[in-house]
């Protein structure tokens, strides 16, 4: 299997976000969302892991404030996974919005209550790697709980100290 390599930020093509995404209909099942994940790739900063020239996997961000950014979207196609794309393509996200000076990264997925097995791994990948599981909501998604994790960025990833808020 060829490495993956990272490239981004950039804006990722909608229709190869859209190539990926459909390979995972057990997390990308919901058509409005899907093509929505795949134009909002067009314009948010993404990163994109490639395998012999092929896209494999991209990351998607929205900003919020100067310290918060949040995976937007995140998804790699199924024979990559456990490979370590998606990990390279958190740790790019990671070290790119530290390197501007965020403190904070985030997301949203699936919540604990909602019994699914796909997210069950979802919720194991992300707190694997450091994030934290802050909160469930039950209503900000109709029909899906929203489980919150955030994963501060230390001084390892270049973000800036506390207590050295931006305004």
């Amino acid at each position: 299997m060829t490495a993956a390599t990272i490239s981004g930020p950039t804006q990722l093509v909608s229709a190869i976000a859209e190539q990926i995404l459909r390979s995972l209909p057990q997390w990308f099942g919901v058509e409005a969302a899907l093509l929505r994940y795949a134009a909002e790739a067009q314009i948010l900063p993404s990163f994109v892991a490639l395998s012999a020239g092929v896209p494999i996997g991209f990351i998607s961000l929205r900003k919020h404030n100067p310290d918060t950014v949040e995976i937007n979207c995140i998804a790699v196609v199924p024979d990559r996974h456990r490979s370590g794309v998606g990990t390279a393509l958190c740790n790019a996200a990671s070290n790119w919005w530290a390197s501007q000076g965020g403190r904070l990264l985030h997301v949203k997925t699936i919540g604990p209550t909602r019994n699914d097995s796909s997210y069950a791994r979802t919720r194991a990948f992300y707190v694997a790697r450091g994030f934290v599981r802050v909160e469930e909501f039950i209503e900000l998604w109709p029909g899906y709980p929203c489980l919150l994790l955030v994963l501060p960025l230390t001084e390892r990833h270049g973000a800036r100290p506390r207590g050295q808020l931006s305004t």
